[in-house]
C-alpha cells in the first residue's frame, strides 16, 4: 500500500530537481552571455532595432514599400524570426560545447536544448515591451486577441525545440551541421516574410511559402497585434502538430545517440 505514495514522492523529486537545475543553467548561460559586458541584457536588443532601422529605411523609404504600421510590420518579423534563428545557429554547439555536463554521470542531457531555446526566448521577452510601444506610437491599441499571445510563445518553443533535438545530436558526428545550419537560416530569412507582406508573393507561390512553418507563424502574430484579429485556428492546429511531433520524433532521436556523445567528444 505505500508504494505508490513513495513513487510518487521520488517523481516529484525528480521534477523539481529538472526544475531547479534548468533554472540554475539558464541563469548561468545568462550570465555567460553578458559578463563583464557594459550594456548588459541591452545586447539582446541592438540586433532586433538595428534590424529594424535597416529595413525601415531600405524598405520603407528607398524601395517604397507600402505596408501600413511598416515599422510595427517588420518589428513583429525580425523579433520572431530572430529567436527561430537565434536558438537554431547555437543549437549545434548544445553538446559540443559543453563536454564537462555531458561526460557527468547522471546528468539529464534532454535539459540542454530547453536552455539554449530559453536563453533566446528571454532577449524575445526583453524585446516585447518595445515593440507594444511601437505599437502604441503608431496608434494601435491591445485588444482581446492579445491574450493569444502565450499560446503564440508555446507553439513557437515547441516547433524550435523539436528543431534544436536532432540537429544538436547530429552535430556531434557531423561537425559542420551548425555551420551549415547557420548559412541555410540566412536563406531561409530571405523566403520567410520578415520585411515583405505575404501578399506581395505571387499567389502561385503561396504553398511553397506555408510549408515553412515560420510564415504562419509570423503572420499570427500580425494578425494578432495589428490587426486586432484572433489568429487562424487551422493555422494555429497545423503548426501546434507540427511542434509536437518534431518533438516527440526529435527527442527520441536525440536520446537514441546520447549514449555516445561521450565517445564523440
Amino acid at each position: 500500500m505505500s508504494a505508490t505514495p513513495i513513487h510518487q514522492n521520488d517523481q516529484e523529486r525528480a521534477w523539481q530537481y529538472a526544475a531547479d537545475l534548468f533554472s540554475v543553467l539558464v541563469s548561468r548561460d545568462l550570465k555567460i552571455l553578458y559578463k563583464r559586458s557594459s550594456l548588459g541584457f541591452g545586447w539582446a536588443l541592438v540586433t532586433p532595432l538595428l534590424q529594424l532601422f535597416i529595413f525601415s529605411f531600405v524598405f520603407r523609404r528607398a524601395l517604397r514599400m507600402e505596408v501600413q504600421n511598416y515599422s510595427s510590420f517588420v518589428f513583429i518579423g525580425v523579433l520572431v524570426f530572430g529567436w527561430f534563428q537565434g536558438a537554431l545557429s547555437q543549437c549545434g554547439g548544445i553538446i559540443t560545447n559543453s563536454k564537462s555536463l555531458v561526460t557527468q554521470p547522471g546528468f539529464p542531457l534532454t535539459l540542454l536544448p530547453h536552455v539554449m531555446v530559453s536563453v533566446r526566448l528571454f532577449h524575445f521577452l526583453i524585446a516585447l515591451p518595445i515593440l507594444f510601444g511601437l505599437l502604441c506610437y503608431q496608434g494601435i491599441r491591445p485588444a482581446w486577441p492579445w491574450f493569444s499571445i502565450p499560446g503564440l510563445l508555446v507553439i513557437q518553443y515547441l516547433l524550435i525545440v523539436g528543431m534544436a533535438y536532432p540537429l544538436a545530436s547530429l552535430n556531434v558526428i557531423f561537425r559542420d551541421t551548425q555551420h551549415i545550419v547557420g548559412v541555410l537560416l540566412q536563406l531561409v530569412m530571405f523566403v520567410t516574410p520578415v520585411f515583405y507582406s505575404l501578399d506581395q508573393v505571387p499567389e502561385r507561390l503561396h504553398p511553397w511559402f506555408l510549408l515553412n512553418p515560420m510564415v504562419g507563424l509570423i503572420q499570427s502574430w500580425r494578425d494578432v497585434l495589428l490587426d486586432g484579429n484572433w489568429p487562424d485556428p487551422v493555422t494555429l492546429i497545423n503548426l501546434l502538430v507540427v511542434g509536437i511531433t518534431l518533438l516527440i520524433f526529435g527527442r527520441k532521436t536525440f536520446v537514441a545517440q546520447s549514449h555516445c556523445f561521450a565517445e564523440e567528444l
